[in-house]
């Protein structure tokens, strides 16, 4: 039988781009991965060969570091939103253009009086360590009229050491989990979140302070919600943000659920009890995932199922 050619996209992924922005002594930098996918007009390419309508993936990822350098990193979101415009408004057979981004994130190392004297130093501005904390994400796709950026973060570990239950569950044959009501709520966070803003008319978000009061609101709502399941956390951590950040209607998570298992100590002749602290087996897998979105009324879902739990 014939075939047809679907969807298809090529672009450079995973450039790693660093830049370094000097205020005087004091240095800033942005540490970035970047990944093009464009789509269009390809069919030639696909069934013939032919490569009149490809614009090199080594061209791709020279138009990352040289926009680096030309518009600097105000932001990920930003960034990406001048390459994906670039690509669909110079290249004529390109369509859609889609930035992913992860950013990595730095902070200053504090240095000693005495440190930043020998080395002849009012103060140290320009030496960094890596934040051993969260990934952030964006994806911004442009198709020559609309936007749709998807920002978010992964990796984000919290933990609750109390003020979590887990009872009255369904118990079959092969249940043999005791009810908890006391336990440890632990997760690394992997989520997305969806801006309104999908036009040039309309003002643009503040992305970097965006990010901050998400991430902000995310971690509240974890610590303030006294949880009787992660699937409540979970709705309780999105229900935070759409309230408080209006330029976000849709927001999806992904949430393994960390098990901490108390320890049989009875053995040893010692009591294993929460009142007075105890002592927990931290199992890595394997692992409950829990997953939903979180939407403002009268939103249709955008955010792919699976774009959390890749």
């Amino acid at each position: 039988m014939p075939t047809i050619l679907g969807q298809n996209q090529y672009g450079k992924a995973e450039n790693r781009v660093v830049k370094i922005t000097r205020d005087g002594d004091t240095h800033h930098i942005k540490d970035l991965n970047v990944s093009v996918a464009l789509s269009g007009d390809m069919d030639d390419v696909h069934y013939s060969g032919s490569n009149a309508n490809v614009l090199p993936t080594d061209t791709t990822k020279n138009t990352v570091f040289a926009f680096a350098k030309e518009h600097g990193i105000e932001s990920a979101e930003q960034f990406g939103i001048h390459l994906a415009r670039h690509f669909v408004s110079s290249q004529e057979p390109i369509k859609v253009a889609r930035i992913r981004i992860e950013e990595y994130a730095w902070e200053r190392i504090a240095t000693s009086d005495g440190n930043s004297k020998f080395i002849g130093a009012e103060e140290v501005k320009h030496s960094f360590v890596r934040k051993g904390q969260e990934t952030r994400t964006s994806q911004i796709t442009y198709d020559g009229e609309k936007w749709e950026v998807i920002s978010g973060l992964k990796d984000l570990t919290v933990m609750n050491s109390t003020h979590s239950e887990f009872w009255g569950y369904v118990k079959d044959t092969y249940t043999t989990l005791k009810e908890a009501y006391d336990r440890i709520l632990a997760t690394d966070v992997s989520a997305r979140w969806r801006y309104n803003w999908t036009d040039d008319e309309q003002r643009m978000p503040n992305w970097e302070k965006s990010y901050e009061q998400t991430r902000k609101h995310m971690l509240q709502a974890f610590a303030e919600t006294y949880s009787l399941s992660l699937q409540q956390t979970l709705y309780q951590m999105g229900s935070r943000i759409i309230d408080n950040r209006g330029e976000i209607d849709e927001i999806r998570f992904s949430l393994p659920n960390n098990h901490h298992f108390l320890v049989d100590l009875e053995p040893f002749g010692l009591k294993n009890d929460t009142p007075d602290g105890a002592v927990y087996f931290a199992a890595d897998r394997p692992y409950g995932l829990i997953e939903a979105t979180v939407l403002r009324d009268g939103v249709e879902p955008k955010i792919p199922v699976d774009m959390t739990n890749l």
